[in-house]
């Protein structure tokens, strides 16, 4: 697995746990103080679309390593929690990493032989 599908989920991942947590505070203010409507449809319109990115590159990054439907679930619903996303974030790449560095020796090895290395 490259290291790009991780980063590719990490930034998705905090991108969308910041946009989902100016969400919840322009809800606030449009329901508690009244304020701000049109920046609040904005908003969750961006989140969106942004969810809409992580939800592919976690589900990209879920199969390449391979995960239990239960826990790709996990990572993805994590989109839609505030706070949620900063922790899974961290726990992913607990568990990605090794998956990363184990695959990069076998890979600098096999060129170092000649043979063509597939990444993906």
């Amino acid at each position: 697995m490259k290291r790009s599908v991780l980063t590719r989920y990490r930034v998705m991942a905090y991108v969308t746990a910041v946009m989902l947590l100016i969400l919840c505070l322009c809800m606030v203010f449009k329901y508690g103080f009244d304020k701000g409507e049109g920046l609040t449809l904005v908003v969750s319109q961006i989140h969106g679309v942004l969810y809409i990115i992580y939800l592919l590159f976690a589900f990209d990054l879920g199969s390449k390593a391979k995960w239990p439907i239960g826990k790709l679930l996990w990572v993805l619903i994590a989109g839609t929690i505030p706070t949620a996303a900063f922790f899974v974030e961290r726990r992913v790449v607990r568990e990605v990493e090794p998956l990363i560095a184990g695959a990069a020796p076998a890979a600098a090895n096999a060129s170092a032989q000649g043979s063509p290395v597939k990444n993906g």
